[in-house]
């Protein structure tokens, strides 16, 4: 019986050549690829995003005299949840010239445990746009609230106006370029980790054990 013609293997591959070159690398030059790549990632994107503008104003509930002091902390807390609901955003637009549904991304509320007070926020790629809808969302809340001062016993008034930023509040390419250089290289350092035990399993894996180098020898 003669044996079956032994296939001739022919040159590796690109793809192989440039697998072994790779594992070739030493270790450390993955986290300086990760650095690298991203740290390069975060700076176009900082460069290519359009900077952000925000601007917040203030308005604040005050009890009348036959209230408890503490009862409009409760309704300013109430009040801030509803100020970016429709029924407040839906008068806010007209004033801020903007659709609602840009109010909705664009504003936040934000109350105090501690002071009748509510901040709102408006973020926009346009700083004069910014400040208008902060203060149509103030404007409007307050009109709002004031409708029912007679049951509530709280009165809402707009304590500062938001005006319009001078610099944007998002981060700079240098920031968001370090963001992602940190990043990078913390992806490069859990790839380096991963790597030798991968390593190490594949060459406990082409070992044979010695039972199957017995039955080797035993069959020669």
């Amino acid at each position: 019986m003669t044996d079956a013609p032994h296939r001739r293997v022919g040159p590796a591959g690109p793809l192989a050549r440039t697998a072994t070159r790779v594992k070739r690398l030493p270790l450390w030059s993955l986290i300086v690829t990760g650095v690298l790549l991203g740290g390069l990632a975060g700076g176009l994107y900082g460069v290519l995003k359009p900077p952000q503008y925000a601007a917040t104003s203030y308005v604040i509930a005050v009890p009348d005299e036959k209230s408890d002091p503490s009862t409009a902390l409760g309704f300013a807390q109430a009040y801030g949840r509803v100020a970016t609901q429709i029924a407040v955003l839906g008068d806010a637009q007209v004033w801020a010239g903007v659709p609602v549904k840009v109010l909705q991304s664009s504003v936040k509320a934000e109350t105090s445990p501690d002071a009748p007070m509510i901040a709102l926020s408006a973020t926009s790629a346009r700083p004069r746009e910014a400040a208008d809808m902060a203060n149509a969302v103030a404007r409007a809340l307050t009109l709002e609230a004031n409708h029912t001062q007679d049951s509530t016993k709280v009165k809402l008034l707009q304590f500062s106006r938001a005006v319009k930023p001078t610099s944007p509040s998002s981060p700079s390419a240098v920031v968001t370029g370090l963001v992602g250089a940190s990043a990078g290289g913390l992806a490069g350092g859990l790839v380096m980790l991963v790597r030798p035990r991968r390593e190490r399993q594949e060459a406990t894996a082409t070992v044979p054990g010695p039972a199957a180098a017995a039955d080797l020898h035993g069959t020669v």
